[in-house]
This record gives C-alpha cells, structure tokens and sequence, in this order.
C-alpha cells in the first residue's frame, strides 16, 4: 500500500511540473526570459542571409548580410538594390550600439577594430517596456511595448517593439526572439514605409563580381576576366582574392602572382588610397623584363584598385617601397588605375 501511495505521489509530482513547464511555455512562446538580454533579441550570426520585402518605397526592400563578428561586434553588410551600406554594432553594457556606419561600401574589409566614428543606441536594457533613451540628434527611442505578435512571409513571432520618435516622423521596429529584425514601420505626416522579414536564408556566402587583370604575352594589352567570388563571414578578402589571382585564364596570359607570392596587407587608407604589401616572392619570382614588369604591376593596380573603387595604389614589398632590377619606388610614390588598352576575356 505505501508502495502504491507512493508510485501515485510520484506521478502527481511529473504531471504537476508538466503542467508548470506547459504554463511557462505558453507565457513565454519564444523562450525567451523574463531578464533577456539583447543577444536574445539580436543575435550574432554567422552566414545569414536576411531578406526583406518592402513597400511604398523602391529601396525598403533590402538583404542583410554578415561580413565580420569579432568578439562582441558584428560587421553587417545591407544591400537595397541602390547601394550597398557596411555598419558595426558594439553589444556592450547592456546596449546594443551602431558604432560605424558607411555607405557606398562595395569592397569587404575587417572594420570591427575600427575605432567607433558614432554612437547610436540600437537597444538598451533592461528590455522592458519603458526603458528609453535620447539620441544624438534628439530624437526619443524607447521599448514601447513586450510580446507583441508580428505576422511576416518569415513567419509569426512575439516581437520587443521599439519605437524612436522625431519632430516629423516615428519608426517602429519589431524584434523576435534568436532572430533579430522582422519589421519596420516608417510614418512621417501620411506616408507609411514598411520592410518585413521575408526570408532567413542560413549557410549562405556573399557573392562578389571582381575584375582580375593580367598581362597578354604579347606584350602590349592588358587582358581582364571577371570571376565571382565567395565570401563566408569571417573570412579573410587578401586570401580569398589571392588565391582566386592565382588562377590563370584560358589564352597566352602572363603570371601576376607567383605560387609562393603572398599579400601580407590589403586595406583602403582613410587618404582613399589602397595599401598592399607583398611578400619578398612577388619580385624574385618575377621573370620579366622592364616593359612586361610595367605591365604586371598596372595589372595589380587595376585590380585592387577598382575593388576598393580607388584611383591609387600604394605598394610596398615587406614594408619597404616597391624595388626590382627595372623599377625603383620613392618613399609614397603611388601607381594609378588605368584601364586603358584592356580587353576582357570570355571564360566560356
């Protein structure tokens, strides 16, 4: 009988935290708690693709991608259509913010340890309703409301609703527990703008057409090939664009790069100038005489330059200005883009 008693007292205790867990789980749909934090609300991805349909406005749809997270950063990349935009957020001390923001942004580069050039308050916690903040401009941002449900083409979820307020014009954004972003609304006097979630696409790449320039053997004409390159978050744009130089198209093209050649730096200088340094097997596997040599390094300028959407290159070889048997650099003296005389080779 005891035994039985308690076999019973066993069952009612399971079927009881059941029914709790069951209870929570109905208050709390997104599993998120009662104390979330912004990495709840905006979570850092790797190989995410977001895409958003937008209305009332060409370039309210958009797609979101990760180029970078390092740490407590993230590097997203946004793509409308019109431009491409690059922005870092800094989730630190309970608040999520936009540290450095730039548009026209084509080429991908580490910019995470950058230093921040602003300051925008994304989130703040504690993420309840009443929590607000001012921002530079003046304008009022707050979370106005918990758990608000949001039906998008992604699906339907229990959205942090955030609200920032201008003298002319409010945006509200919604966002859903371990997603991030699935709605904004835009109202300045009777205009509405809207960018809802309408995909989340994972294990994706970022796709980027670059033009590789090489010398014709005969000496006089540059040739060029396009190639699409493919960039997962997190790797590093030198390796991914040497390794793909190193690959010679069909025809009698000449070498850029060695097997053994390596880029140690690549980066666009706040002077709108690209720096590259090689490694020593650029010159001493360079078998070309003084106009072919001219040749290979307008190839290099062309290259990373027009992917930086640059004029000049700065190159250097472990440091030091560039110096062959032909060619003898001064201390900052640059080679320019230019294209002229180039013809492009169909890989078909």
């Amino acid at each position: 009988m005891k035994k039985l008693l308690l076999i019973l007292s066993l069952i009612f205790s399971l079927v009881f935290l059941s029914s709790c867990a069951d209870r929570n789980n109905n208050a709390n749909p997104n599993n998120v708690s009662d104390t979330a934090k912004i990495n709840d609300y905006y979570p850092f991805k790797e190989n995410v693709r977001y895409i958003y349909e937008g209305m009332n406005n060409e370039y309210a749809s958009y797609n979101t991608t990760v180029d970078y997270i390092e740490g407590n950063r993230i590097q997203t990349r946004t793509n409308n259509g019109g431009t491409e935009m690059v922005k870092v957020l800094e989730n630190k001390d309970g608040q999520l913010q936009l540290i450095l923001e730039r548009g026209e942004c084509y080429y991908r580069e580490n910019l995470t340890q950058n230093s921040g050039e602003k300051s925008e308050i994304i989130l703040k916690e504690p993420l309840t309703k009443g929590t607000e903040w001012t921002l530079s401009d003046n304008r009022k941002r707050s979370i106005t409301n918990m758990d608000v449900e949001i039906t998008t083409p992604s699906g339907t979820y229990k959205t942090l609703e955030v609200t920032t307020e201008g003298k002319d014009d409010k945006n509200v954004d919604y966002y859903a527990p371990n997603i991030g972003l699935v709605k904004t609304i835009f109202t300045s006097n009777e205009t509405e703008i809207t960018s809802t979630l309408k995909k989340l696409e994972e294990n994706v790449v970022l796709t980027q057409t670059v033009k590789f320039y090489y010398p014709n053997v005969d000496g006089n004409t540059l040739n060029f090939v396009e190639r699409q390159l493919s960039f997962k978050t997190n790797d590093i744009t030198k390796i991914v664009m040497e390794d793909a130089y190193k690959e010679l198209p069909k025809g009698k093209i000449g070498e850029v790069l060695s097997t053994t050649a390596k880029i140690n730096s690549l980066y666009l200088n706040k002077d709108n100038m690209v720096y590259i340094d090689f490694t020593k097997e650029l010159v001493s596997e360079m078998n070309a005489g003084s106009g072919f040599e001219g040749m290979i390094l307008q190839c290099i300028a062309n290259t990373f330059g027009l992917y930086y959407g640059a004029e000049k290159v700065y190159l250097t070889i472990e440091g030091n200005p560039y110096s062959s048997g032909h060619f003898l650099f001064k201390k900052g003296e640059t080679l320019s883009v230019n294209t002229n005389n180039s013809v492009e080779i169909q890989q078909n």
